[in-house]
């Protein structure tokens, strides 16, 4: 399953149009909680800095399993939902 962001792709450096605050929970802003987390807006960003053509998902839910930051240490994320609702509208989405 592609998200949003993937269909973008990463060309060498796209900056995004806008952005607006989530306002409900969904796989989408799940996701970007867990790259928010790492320190990077989204997908994009983080295949742009890490020069990786994938990451790594849990096959069952699709979030994303496993980050690296920017100081190279890892993030481990649970198969379940990990943005709470009290975090939503902490989580930024982008818009390309």
């Amino acid at each position: 399953k592609m998200s949003e962001v993937s269909k973008v792709m990463t060309k060498t450096d796209i900056k995004p149009k806008s952005m607006h605050r989530a306002k409900i929970w969904s796989d989408d802003v799940e996701n970007l909680y867990r790259f928010q987390q790492a320190g990077y807006r989204d997908e994009v960003e983080y295949k742009q800095v890490k020069q990786v053509d994938k990451v790594e998902c849990w096959p069952e839910t699709g979030f994303v399993k496993k980050l690296q930051r920017r100081d190279n240490t890892f993030y481990y994320y649970n198969r379940q939902r990990e943005c709470e609702d009290k975090d939503v509208r902490k989580v930024k989405i982008y818009v390309y």
